[in-house]
């Protein structure tokens, strides 16, 4: 019988240490498991692909081996970043893929981002994969009649992108894969529109040599900086590992972080569709809202992940989505998934219509504030710490209290949030005030709930 370890199923998608955690054989049955609930949904086809991680080629074997075992025809589009998975699901309406990609983790890590019936699968719809990979374990394979065919949709995705996106003049940029699968796909892209390229790390290493691929981290977009301050670079593009998030930095070195990023794409979109539904989340700024009602827009905060925002912008109808760790989702002339790429281009196709695109990006409105807080816990503990702090908690200057995704409390002069992480045991904390002497007061007043609810003395 197969040991599956059962801290692999997180709330967005599977991810562990290869071999230890993941490995061929659970990619077999995962493969067989998805196979058999996508013939239930009335799908025969099924996309798959991979970044560039050292055990991702033998994953997507084992696991297309599994969807074959089902009868499926498996798609198999090579190694890509994860949104050309997505764009080949969406372009073709097979509505079933999975994107074998470890991400921003450590070289040791790999995972499955999996989409079934158009919609990707989360929260109990991934855990209780575990329970039907067991049960495929005890049954032999069926020895259907499933097949492969592997393609190149790289040309088709910048084809595609080029169609829709016209700089008004060309630019000149430097690109920062990290290392990481975008390296494969964004120089070509970006140049393909127009663009001059400086390209750093572009060439895909799993073992991330020179820096992590996670542009939420400042460190890692140190490099860019750098070249983008000495070169005549006008804006500098960061890709985290598989492609699927953006960063962004301007002339004078300021990072863009990515709820101010929203703000731009808000304000473009709203001029095609007055009126429309723009989803954030709640770890975003309070500027964000603001910015989209002043533009005409309807301001949707939501609960923090990347399957939550997309099923929330199904659900309203939205024409953007956006999160603070930079996920972007544009439904207006794009598909709604999470693209990296794409996001870079819709920031180039506003940027070039201005002379000096850092101007347009640094007078964004900000506030003094904080990046993510993690404190450590016990697995289990966060969640059970804010729903004491959702139903007990005081936080005597705030004017609401929005307890959709942990407790974010509003003031008049910023916000405070505390929320417990969907993938590791940390409380996850984030502030914003108006000046120095808000973001103190906020921060007080954070300090003291959990002193008083949690026992804890945190470090803010």
């Amino acid at each position: 019988m197969t040991q599956i370890n059962p801290n692999v199923f997180k709330a967005y998608d599977i991810r562990g240490i290869f071999p230890t955690q993941i490995n061929t054989e659970f990619a077999l049955l995962l493969g067989r498991a998805l196979g058999a609930r996508t013939k239930q949904l009335g799908h025969t086809q099924f996309v798959i692909g991979f970044d560039g991680r050292h055990s991702s080629p033998e994953l997507a074997k084992a696991l297309s081996t599994g969807l074959q075992d089902q009868g499926l025809e498996v798609i198999n589009i090579g190694m890509v970043p994860t949104p050309l998975v997505y764009f080949y699901t969406y372009a073709h309406h097979i509505g079933a893929c999975v994107a074998i990609t470890g991400s921003h983790n450590p070289p040791d890590y790999n995972g499955f981002k999996m989409m079934l019936d158009g919609k990707a699968i989360y929260g109990e719809a991934v855990i209780s994969l575990k329970q039907e990979m067991l049960s495929l374990d005890q049954q032999p394979l069926l020895k259907a009649s499933g097949s492969e065919k592997n393609i190149n949709i790289i040309p088709d995705y910048i084809k595609r992108i080029c169609s829709d996106i016209k700089l008004a003049r060309p630019m000149h940029i430097a690109i920062d894969a990290g290392n990481g699968i975008g390296g494969k796909v964004a120089p070509e892209l970006f140049r393909s529109l127009g663009c001059t390229v400086d390209e750093l790390f572009c060439d895909v290493n799993a073992d991330f040599p020179n820096h992590h691929p996670d542009p939420a981290d400042p460190h890692n977009l140190e490099d860019l900086i750098k070249h983008v301050k000495e070169s005549d670079c006008e804006i500098g593009l960061a890709f985290d590992g598989d492609g699927d998030r953006l960063g962004v930095v301007t002339k004078s070195g300021e990072i863009i972080w990515p709820d101010r990023q929203l703000i731009l794409y808000s304000q473009d979109v709203l001029k095609r569709e007055p009126g429309a539904t723009i989803v954030f989340d709640v770890k975003c700024s309070r500027h964000v809202a603001e910015q989209i009602e002043a533009a005409g827009g309807t301001a949707l905060m939501w609960q923090t992940g990347h399957s939550l925002i997309k099923q929330k912008m199904k659900d309203v109808n939205a024409a953007l989505g956006g999160e603070m760790s930079g996920h972007t989702f544009f439904k207006e002339r794009w598909y709604g998934f999470d693209d990296g790429l794409y996001t870079g281009t819709r920031l180039l196709e506003i940027l070039s219509a201005y002379n000096n695109p850092s101007t347009v990006l640094e007078a964004l409105p900000q506030d003094k504030n904080t990046p993510e807080i993690k404190v450590e816990m016990q697995e289990g503990q966060p969640h059970a710490l804010i729903k004491v702090l959702q139903e007990k908690a005081s936080l005597p200057t705030a004017k609401r209290l929005i307890t959709i995704d942990g407790i974010r409390a509003e003031y008049e002069d910023g916000f405070g949030l505390a929320r417990a992480s969907n993938t590791t045991p940390v409380l996850v904390l984030r502030f914003e005030g108006r000046n120095e002497e808000s973001l103190a007061r906020i921060k007080a007043e954070f300090k003291a709930m959990l002193k008083e609810h949690a026992g804890i003395d945190v470090v803010i």
